[in-house]
């Protein structure tokens, strides 16, 4: 007669034990309850079962056989084949989800990072710890408090970088508005912020690094509150407060949903085949409602704090978005700008002297304005360099031509001259 062998772990012989001992009746169930950290239910169950079947009352009846749920072998060959074909770049969470959006496959992320592991498709990574403690912020209370904002480089499709402008808000972690651009210049952040303050309105404040294009970095600075990019400086007269982060820890949000958007946007850009800018930005307009219903979290308060933008800001918008430089006007009444000469005319909508400080308005559209106190100047591009001209006759350009009018001989004007003359004359008679 051939003897079965039966193989149990530690934790079974204990509380087989436990449960013997509960049998010969040395002890009862509340001691066995604490002894084996079970219930007193459980504990009677295991009591039956070792009455009924022995010490093999204690071990799993599933042990040694295959899973309830184990997955068809036939969906684990089309899945392998699907990650290497379509999803060879993807994370497995971003897979898992792609599976059972687009090929009706529902099976979990943990599997799908076994068999990309298995396949060579990923690379289980060590996890980071941080050499520096970074103090935690709560989320503001209200959506429209606070826009993180940064610009992302990043191949996103193509072959070559483009820079991905991206808002989140900080309450809810929306993306409230993004879009690619070339770069992360002064005119496009212009055109960001005219196009989210068309959508949403103006936010409160705005959450952004360090860049040149919203800080100037040079070490006077610090000292010269004067000192304003022609970002600080626009949204300064919008009533929009730049909030400047010391690190790129501070302004979390943001940088966390540019390397999530790294990872997945530029999957699904591939899969819809985009290669241009145009189409990428059309594409966005689909893919962030779905982006935010996933993602985005539920307010403290459920205020919108962003605030309307009135019919005189509208018209003002250009305006103050637009690049002013100070330019002063020269003896010839010209001015200099970006290597071109404005000569004005004449006949101005409010005085002009020689030396006034002009602001120099150049608009998105590409448009040349020049203003002072308040009042645009008529010019006329001049098609090469003017000859330099010390001094002319010309005082001031006013809103008035001179006119050839000259006094009679018996003006009042005149007689202080005709006494003087009469004087000198008398003078030299004597």
């Amino acid at each position: 007669m051939t003897k079965k062998l039966i193989s149990m772990t530690e934790k079974e012989l204990s509380k087989y034990d436990v449960i013997k001992d509960l049998i010969d009746k040395k002890i009862n169930g509340t001691d066995a309850s604490k002894q084996t950290r079970l219930s007193v239910r459980q504990v009677k169950r295991l009591k039956c079962s070792v009455i009924k079947s022995g010490v093999e009352g204690l071990i799993h009846k599933g042990r040694g056989r295959e899973s309830n749920r184990k997955i068809n072998p036939d969906i684990i060959k089309k899945v392998s084949i699907l990650l290497k074909e379509k999803y060879y770049d993807f994370g497995p969470t971003f897979a898992s989800e792609k599976l059972d959006e687009d090929d009706k496959i529902r099976i979990g992320k943990e599997t799908i990072r076994t068999l990309m592991t298995n396949l060579g498709l990923w690379k289980i990574k060590p996890r980071k710890t941080s050499k520096i403690d970074h103090t935690w912020r709560p989320r503001k209370d209200n959506y429209g408090e606070m826009q993180q904002f940064d610009g992302s480089y990043h191949v996103w499709f193509g072959k070559e970088k483009y820079c991905l402008l991206l808002a989140v808000d900080d309450a809810t972690g929306r993306i409230t508005y993004a879009k690619f651009d070339i770069n992360e210049s002064t005119i496009a952040v212009f055109k960001f912020w005219l196009e989210y303050f068309s959508k949403h309105g103006l936010p409160l404040s705005i959450y952004l690094d360090k860049f040149s294009t919203y800080k100037i970095n040079h070490k006077n600075a610090v000292d010269n509150k004067d000192m304003l990019t022609q970002f600080q400086r626009a949204m300064r007269q919008v009533g929009v407060e730049p909030i400047v982060a010391n690190s790129p820890e501070a302004k979390g949000r943001v940088e966390r949903m540019n390397e999530t958007l790294q990872d997945r946007l530029v999957k699904e850009l591939r899969l819809a085949g985009i290669t241009t800018v145009e189409e990428a930005n059309i594409f966005l307009e689909e893919y962030i409602p779905k982006f935010n219903a996933k993602f985005a979290v539920i307010p403290n308060r459920r205020k919108d704090l962003h605030k309307k933008v009135g019919e005189t800001m509208k018209e003002k918008l250009p305006q103050i978005f637009s690049i002013h430089k100070t330019r002063i006007v020269n003896n010839d009444y010209t001015i200099r700008f970006e290597t071109q000469y404005f000569q004005l005319n004449r006949i101005q909508t409010t005085t002009v002297y020689k030396k006034d400080k002009i602001i120099v308005e150049k608009h998105l559209n590409g448009e040349i304005k020049l203003r002072i106190r308040g009042c645009y100047l008529n010019y006329v591009v001049l098609p090469e360099r003017p000859q330099r001209e010390i001094d002319i006759k010309l005082s001031a350009l006013t809103k008035q031509k001179q006119g050839d009018y000259k006094p009679p001989f018996n003006h009042p004007w005149r007689k202080q001259f005709l006494c003087e003359k009469r004087k000198k004359e008398e003078e030299i008679t004597i």
